[in-house]
């Protein structure tokens, strides 16, 4: 079984790749739809470009509380982990591999603070990424009566 700081690390690299995909096909649809709205766009894309701006501002402040309340815990934890290999004997003599899970254990909470601060970002980024690739880029035309 993978180790709690293995496990973080690897769920960040995940949403780091997520993002990297999802990041691109949002800014260019989004790019495509203002140079298709010109100056005057409608209402459909003025509510997608209002929408596009806030929700960078929402998930920007929850990427960092989330990264705030990850960080106040992460002392606790790093505190947790070298009790457990002091009281287990791997600091007094111990052996290389009780140091190296000591060393392991305590980058756990970076990677823990790095997981939470991207998944609101990730999170909103791959369900625009779903959203805008079912929408059109120009809504359909009206039908003269």
């Amino acid at each position: 079984m993978a180790s709690a700081s293995r496990r973080a690390t690897v769920q960040a690299q995940q949403k780091v790749l997520d993002l990297g995909i999802a990041a691109p096909q949002v800014v260019a649809h989004r790019l495509a739809r203002m140079a298709l709205a010109g100056p005057v766009p409608s209402a459909r894309d003025q509510k997608e470009f209002a929408g596009m701006v806030l929700e960078k501002q929402m998930a920007f402040a929850q990427s960092w509380w989330a990264a705030w309340n990850a960080m106040l815990q992460g002392p606790w934890s790093m505190a947790w982990s070298t009790w457990q290999t002091a009281l287990s004997g791997g600091m007094l003599g111990g052996s290389p591999w009780a140091m190296w899970k000591l060393t392991e254990r305590s980058s756990a909470p970076v990677a823990k603070v790095v997981n939470a601060a991207l998944t609101p970002i990730e999170r909103k980024a791959s369900s625009n990424a779903r959203r805008l690739a079912r929408t059109p880029l120009v809504g359909k035309p009206r039908k003269r009566s």
